[in-house]
């Protein structure tokens, strides 16, 4: 985790199968809310976003990606669990080496101490307002802003 007061960067690799997006769902214990976010992680220092994408899909569900292409930056600040967060996205888009993980439908992994599920989910659920992505402005890369 990162420590509270500071930026954090956070590289996020957009993947796609037809309208389904990957993404990994969170959950605020404060607000009692559940959430979507693109996987990805924490850029260390002296690591490239695009070598930090490549080791923290890696590290959380041991995949390969290939065709990774930058396609942007956004920044959020927020509060997550009550306490008051700012991190700067780099954004990619990318496909899995690996063809099975297009035919899972969700992978259960481990961040730190903290089990975490990654699903596939319909892009248009965002949309709808059925499923919440964060940050808010990241539906702009997925095209389906208004």
């Amino acid at each position: 985790m990162h420590k509270e007061g500071e930026i954090r960067v956070v590289v996020l690799g957009i993947i796609r199968d037809g309208d389904r997006i990957f993404v990994s769902k969170g959950y605020d214990p404060v607000k009692e809310t559940t959430f979507y976010r693109a996987m990805g992680g924490g850029v260390d220092f002296g690591e490239t976003s695009l070598i930090a994408l490549e080791r923290e899909f890696q590290e959380e569900i041991q995949a390969e990606l290939k065709n990774i292409r930058y396609i942007g930056c956004l920044e959020n600040i927020f509060t997550f669990n009550g306490k008051p967060g700012h991190e700067i996205f780099q954004v990619y888009e990318c496909d899995f080496v690996d063809p099975k993980f297009y035919e899972l439908e969700t992978i259960n992994f481990s961040e730190g101490k903290r089990q975490k599920t990654a699903v596939w989910v319909n892009i248009n659920s965002f949309k709808s307002g059925e499923y919440r992505l964060v940050p808010e402005q990241f539906i702009n890369y997925l095209g389906l802003a208004e």
